[in-house]
C-alpha cells in the first residue's frame, strides 16, 4: 500500500505566511513625511535658508493641517494631501542640526527614509527655479548633510527652491542667511505656491511626474 502525501495544503499554508510577512513589512497605509528645512526664530522668517520652512506653512494651509504637535524638537501635524496620509514637519533644531530630530520622528511614526520628501533652498539654482530630486549627496547643504548623516544615506526626494548665487562681495553664509530682496519679494509668494503645488504632485502622482512638469521651468517667467 503506497502512503499519499498530501501537499498543498502545506503549499497554500506557505503562501499565506508569505503574504502575511510582505503585509507586516509594507504597511496598507504608508505615511509619508514631508520635512521643511529652515532655522527657527522670528529673526530668520524671512531669509533664503528658510524656504522649505515658507513651502511647509503654505502646504499645510492649503490643505488644513495644524502644523501645532511637538516632538523631537520639531513641529509637525498630521493630515491628508490629495488622499496621501502625510505628516508634515518642520525640525526646530538649526539648519546643521536637522538630521537628528527628524530621524527620531520618523522613527516613531514607521516611515522609511524612502517616503521622505524633504523642501530645501538651494543657492545653485537661480532664483525662481524649482528642482525636484531623487536622491543624490549634499551638494554642500548643512541641512541635507546632517540628515544624511542622521539616516545613513541620501535615498530620499528633494525639492529644491532657487536662491541663486550672492554678490561677489557677499558670503555665502550672508546670502543664505539674508532676506530676500524687494524684487524677489515682489514674486516670492507665487514662487512658494508652485513649490508647494510640486510636493503635492509628488505625493499624488509620483516623483517622475513631479520631475517633468517643474524642473524644466523658470517661474520667474510664469508668476
Amino acid at each position: 500500500m503506497q502512503l499519499r502525501i498530501e501537499t498543498e495544503p502545506v503549499t497554500q499554508l506557505a503562501v499565506m505566511m508569505g503574504r502575511l510577512l510582505i503585509e507586516e513589512e509594507v504597511p496598507k497605509n504608508r505615511i509619508r513625511l514631508v520635512v521643511g528645512l529652515g532655522n527657527p526664530g522670528v529673526a530668520y522668517e524671512q531669509t533664503r535658508h528658510n524656504a522649505g520652512f515658507m513651502v511647509v506653512d503654505q502646504l499645510a494651509e492649503k490643505f488644513k493641517i495644524s502644523i501645532a504637535k511637538q516632538k523631537f524638537n520639531c513641529v509637525f501635524g498630521r493630515g491628508f494631501i490629495e488622499d496621501v496620509a502625510v505628516l508634515v514637519a518642520k525640525p526646530m533644531a538649526f539648519m546643521n542640526r536637522s538630521g537628528s530630530p527628524v530621524l527620531k520622528l520618523s522613527n516613531y511614526y514607521r516611515i522609511l527614509c524612502e517616503d521622505m520628501l524633504v523642501v530645501h533652498d538651494d543657492i545653485d539654482l537661480a532664483f525662481g527655479r524649482l528642482k525636484i530630486k531623487e536622491k543624490g549627496g549634499h551638494a554642500g547643504h548643512n541641512g541635507i548633510r546632517s540628515l544624511m548623516d542622521a539616516f545613513g544615506g541620501g535615498d530620499f526626494v528633494r525639492l529644491r527652491i532657487g536662491v541663486g548665487r550672492s554678490e561677489a562681495s557677499i558670503s555665502v553664509t550672508d546670502h543664505v542667511l539674508g532676506e530676500f530682496s524687494f524684487e524677489e519679494m515682489k514674486i516670492l509668494n507665487q514662487i512658494i505656491a508652485h513649490a508647494r503645488d510640486a510636493v503635492v504632485t509628488v505625493l499624488s502622482k509620483g516623483t517622475k511626474m513631479g520631475m517633468n512638469l517643474f524642473n524644466r521651468k523658470n517661474f520667474m517667467t510664469t508668476v
